[in-house]
């Protein structure tokens, strides 16, 4: 094609990718959650007709990570494919399937936003009269600051130009998720020959060992979920649908954080958070077998030049995103086989000089040892009250791992408890994690515990539910099912929101709400029975059978219990009632006593 350039861009295949235009190798690709892309213009004849064959395997390999988890990693072509069409000379598409635009902040507070921006060019063609223009436009498109720089053979790879701005709206999380955009424009003389739109913003955070997370000056109680890229009968293959489906469940449960585990997710989820205000925390697949066997790493050059690409192909493709605030660097990687440490320490070292302006962090379990110190920050899985202990017992155990950090911020990168709901017990008693028997009841238990010793400890902070749905599994035999892991809030399908994703939205989201928990627990042998609800206002009603059993508070986390109910034969009609100024709220479930 005269004058044009072809690219093909995948926004992710899995795992190992051999690309062919005409039988002709265009590319290959090693890794299945970040981008790549080929320039395909030489393998291309203009009017014929072109063929295009993708290879793929996700075939376990010793050079490509992960080498364990307990997650399935689906094959084949997952994310959208994309043909680009550019002039001879253009915005780089291959500087690690970036945008090729780089917002880099230099100094960011309330006064001033102060940045460069970094621009990578591919110029095939003439250089003469080329010029790059790059504007600063805010969220209605109103030029906020503009400059202009001729090309010449001294910046034609990579043009810097920097930016000062006053009084910059700073993206602030859900109260105010401010973004502006950064257009960048290639001209040749008057004319625009290539174009890249990239949405930003500006903010500064800081997180202290002993008081917490702070964005833009103030504490932010970080508090969400893990999340898989998993979906029942579509695996990681996600539509945009899927996308906002889930980033309004995380709306709905008021959550403020992501963990997006354990790999990069795909693109929207980053856009979407960007505009919900959700922070978020987005890792390499560099995981370890934590509670299994087997290794999460060994010394192999191969494998780690892949761990490298990733980091930095996750990196460069997502610089942009004002979400983004932590690059995690692996998750419950043991010494039980080669010693990881001193790699990890090489990727700590190449995570911030590719990008400063963030921090890393990452994943331990048990004792830590070794592995603290590595990155910027450190989280520990700790499944109190599922994995032995009590679910209360969260909190002594992050007590003493603050102590053994010496001043590196921790976190809880996981913890939960599975459930089915299809299966429930009352009195609820600590199921054994690997039966077929999961109570819905003892997640909601285990979530208070758990959430009543975290919540009054600010130093831990980032608190992650383990983890935001159901995912697939495929080493699991528990639950109701064989190949899913339960700790989800949401099941497998995100449609079915158990009952301890209301006990979060009660606590987390301050909309008015009232739930009446146990709901699904409908066929009953006890006449007597508790009846918990979770609440956020005042004065809530319990009515059995339409008579009203009496009125109640809730305690300080948003629960209500009425004990020693009575229930008749046959269908019982429980429902909750309370009042929000002149807003009524209601639930209400039907349980049946067996004769």
């Amino acid at each position: 094609m005269s004058g044009k350039r072809l690219f093909l861009y995948f926004e992710g295949v899995n795992s190992v990718a051999k690309v062919l235009v005409n039988g002709k190798l265009a590319g290959r690709h090693i890794g299945g959650y970040t981008a790549f892309c080929f320039e395909i213009t030489d393998l291309i004849k203009e009017g014929e007709d072109a063929s295009l064959t993708v290879f793929v395997s996700n075939a376990y390999r010793l050079d490509v990570v992960p080498l364990s988890g307990d997650f399935n990693i689906y094959g084949g072509i997952h994310r959208p494919v994309h043909l680009l069409v550019t002039g001879n000379n253009c915005i780089s598409p291959l500087d690690y399937a970036s945008s090729g635009i780089y917002v880099k902040p230099l100094k960011v507070s309330k006064e001033e936003a102060a940045f460069n921006v970094e621009t990578v060019l591919s110029l095939n063609g003439e250089k003469q009269g080329l010029a790059l223009k790059t504007t600063l436009l805010d969220d209605k498109q109103n030029v906020v600051e503009s400059h202009t720089v001729g090309i010449s053979n001294n910046n034609s790879e990579r043009v810097r130009q920097s930016f000062s701005i006053n009084n910059p709206i700073l993206w602030n999380g859900k109260k105010n998720p401010y973004c502006y955009q950064v257009k960048v424009e290639l001209l040749d003389g008057k004319e625009v020959i290539d174009k890249v739109v990239e949405t930003t913003g500006f903010r500064y955070f800081s997180v202290d060992a002993d008081n917490g997370f702070f964005l833009n000056g103030q504490y932010l109680d970080l508090y969400g979920f893990g999340m898989h890229e998993d979906i029942a009968e579509k695996g990681s293959a996600y539509t945009i649908s899927d996308y906002l489906n889930d980033i309004e469940l995380v709306k709905e449960s008021g959550a403020t954080v992501l963990r997006l585990t354990h790999y990069p997710h795909g693109k929207p989820i980053y856009n979407l958070s960007d505009k919900k205000g959700i922070v978020l925390w987005t890792e390499i697949p560099f995981v370890g077998p934590g509670g299994y066997t087997g290794p999460g790493y060994v010394k192999d050059a191969a494998l780690e030049e892949n761990a490298r690409q990733m980091l930095v192909e996750m990196i460069r493709q997502n610089y942009n995103h004002p979400s983004i605030f932590f690059w995690g660097l692996f998750n419950e990687l043991k010494l039980d086989f080669d010693n990881p440490v001193p790699f990890l320490k090489e990727l700590n070292a190449l995570a911030k000089s590719e990008d400063s302006s963030r921090m890393t962090t990452s994943a331990t379990f048990g004792s830590g040892d070794g592995f603290i110190g590595i990155s910027d920050l450190i989280g520990w899985n700790q499944y109190s009250g599922w994995y032995g202990g009590a679910p209360e017992q969260v909190g002594d155990f992050m007590d003493k791992m603050k102590t053994k950090a010496q001043g590196i911020p921790v976190c809880v990168s996981e913890y939960g408890a599975g459930a089915s709901i299809y299966s429930h017990q009352s009195p609820v008693e600590q199921p054994v994690p690997v039966s077929n028997f999961h109570p819905e009841e003892w997640q909601v238990s285990c979530h208070e515990g758990n959430w009543k010793a975290l919540s009054e400890r600010p130093y831990i902070w980032g608190k992650f539910v383990w983890n935001f749905a159901d995912f697939g599994s495929s080493i699991r035999n528990e639950g109701d099912r064989q190949g899913i892991n339960d700790k989800g809030l949401i099941t497998y399908d995100h449609k079915t929101k158990k009952d301890a994703f209301y006990f979060y939205k009660a606590n987390w989201n301050p909309e008015p709400m009232v739930y009446i928990a146990s709901r699904r627990f409908i066929n009953r042998t006890q006449k007597i029975t508790d009846v918990k609800v979770f609440a956020n206002v005042k004065k809530v009603e319990l009515w059995v059978n339409g008579e009203k059993i009496g009125m109640q508070n809730p305690d300080s986390f948003n629960t209500v219990i009425w004990k020693n109910i009575e229930l008749v034969s046959g269908e019982n009609t429980v429902e909750v009632k309370a009042k929000n100024g002149k807003q009524v709220l209601q639930d209400s479930c039907v349980w049946i006593l067996l004769k």
